[in-house]
């Protein structure tokens, strides 16, 4: 037979399952906060004028001067959506980038400049929330860093095993927020932003997914040490009315 875990061992796994947990939720909440792939589409624009001897689908040709080459008449009949060409686009919190049409790299713009004037608020409110959720995160590691090192007194890690779970649920707590009141404000920002930049199709990109598997080992972190808490706690009463018990038995049936 295995023999079975002590509940020091079982205490120091589930100690080490919360840190690993919160540990790569901080991860994935610093790379989506940093990225800008929250939500990704793409932008209909009209299609420029051709420069120079550039060919392809991309741009509009001037008509021939020789009136009976068949790109004499193409100019007409780039109408209605032969006008137009689909960019991609990607937006974060800080920035929104579009490719560049018959060129390389990326043209990106400022987010909080795309918002309508009236969401800003709820878009700073929304990364004052995140980097409160990251902070609370970190400040969480370190703790149960410190309690998977720390033998001193039972007591005194008891203690930290409760702070680092109320700090863990409450950036859990301010990272939801902070998710929906950003989905909110770039909602708003496809409805009323500059026209210029409004997308013609959209959806969630890598970052957003990222950062809700964050908020989801967060909470599953928290989760685990309170579970780690609760049964510290009631192997402590278990373990005190044995000895009760024992005393009792020992008062009845003094040794001889």
């Amino acid at each position: 037979k295995m023999p079975a875990s002590t509940p020091e061992a079982d205490g120091r796994h589930r100690a080490s399952a919360a840190f690993s947990l919160s540990f790569l939720s901080l991860v994935f909440s610093i790379t989506a906060f940093s990225s800008s792939y929250w939500c990704e589409g793409t932008r209909k624009v009209a299609k420029p004028f051709c420069k120079g001897d550039s060919k392809g689908d991309l741009c509009i040709r001037f008509n021939s001067p020789d009136g009976n080459s068949s790109q004499a008449v193409q100019y007409i009949w780039e109408t209605g959506d032969d006008k137009f060409v689909e960019k991609k686009f990607h937006a974060g919190i800080w920035h929104s980038c579009e490719e560049m049409i018959n060129e390389e790299g990326e043209k990106c713009r400022s987010f909080i400049s795309l918002t309508p004037a009236s969401d800003r608020g709820v878009l700073w409110l929304s990364i004052v929330a995140e980097l409160l959720y990251v902070v609370l995160l970190l400040t969480g590691n370190i703790l149960m860093s410190v309690e998977m090192c720390y033998y001193s007194s039972v007591i005194d890690g008891l203690k930290i095993n409760a702070f680092s779970a109320v700090v863990t649920v409450l950036a859990g707590l301010l990272g939801m927020v902070a998710h929906m009141m950003y989905t909110t404000v770039f909602q708003m920002t496809v409805n009323l932003g500059p026209e210029d930049w409004r997308p013609h199709t959209w959806d969630y990109g890598w970052s957003y997914g990222l950062a809700w598997t964050s908020f989801a080992c967060c909470m599953a972190a928290a989760v685990t040490t309170i579970n780690k808490y609760t049964k510290t706690i009631l192997e402590f009463k278990h373990k005190r009315k044995k000895l009760e018990r024992s005393f009792r038995i020992q008062y009845k049936f003094p040794d001889p």
